[in-house]
């Protein structure tokens, strides 16, 4: 065979392999459709701070507390309210009522999630705060202000929680009468809502609490 012929056919050769051969080319210099491992890192994370939740409390058991909820959640305590009881048994240690007039009353909270945790309260049983009058919510406010007055002056506290859990399903242990929380609060103690979970220590007994703030009441 002619040279010439030779040439020829492999000049073909090649001009029909080039596009091939570009189309490989192409190809290696597109980037990896492999995913990163960024998404697998961040399952990583994600898997280990589900494992950390919830976290963890030390538990302070109080049996004596839910037979508590449980006989002032019962049906006999519907005629028979703890908070009327007191009121009708007058002030003293045994029933935690610091103090009463006409339209409101004080009274100590049997458990208290603090130092100087007091209840403020209408002398009425009512659970609907639309229904209090005029009269029972301005001497209601007098004795949250006269309350705070009190326990700054007892405990030097750097905050406090007041506040009313309105409702069965807001929390209210007894929500067929009205009540106000005043909890005292110290940079650093336990937050309010997770005592009942946690440890919680009470250094003074409501026995000295109830002592401490009768002369608050009695002028």
């Amino acid at each position: 065979m002619p040279a010439q012929g030779k040439s020829k056919r492999k000049a073909q050769k090649k001009r029909t392999a080039s596009p091939q051969l570009k189309h490989k080319s192409s190809a290696s210099a597109r980037p990896s459709a492999r995913p990163s491992a960024r998404p697998s890192t961040a399952r990583s994370n994600s898997v280990k701070v589900a494992a950390q939740f919830p976290k963890r409390h030390d538990v302070l058991f109080k049996p004596e507390r839910k037979a508590y909820v449980r006989r002032v959640q019962s049906k006999d305590a519907l005629e028979a309210c703890v908070f009327c009881g007191a009121l009708e048994a007058g002030p003293s240690f045994d029933s935690l009522l610091v103090y009463r007039d006409h339209h409101a009353m004080v009274v100590l909270n049997k458990f208290p999630y603090n130092n100087g945790h007091v209840l403020i309260l209408p002398t009425r049983h009512v659970g609907d705060l639309l229904q209090l009058s005029e009269a029972e919510s301005r001497s209601i406010q007098a004795l949250l202000i006269k309350s705070v007055a009190a326990l700054k002056d007892m405990y030097s506290p750097s905050g406090f929680n007041i506040g009313i859990n309105l409702g069965a399903a807001a929390g209210a242990g007894i929500p067929q009468h009205l009540h106000w929380h005043v909890v005292p609060r110290w940079s650093g103690d336990t937050n309010f809502f997770p005592l009942l979970g946690g440890t919680k220590v009470v250094v003074e007994t409501l026995e000295l609490t109830y002592q401490r703030l009768l002369p608050y009441f009695s002028a």
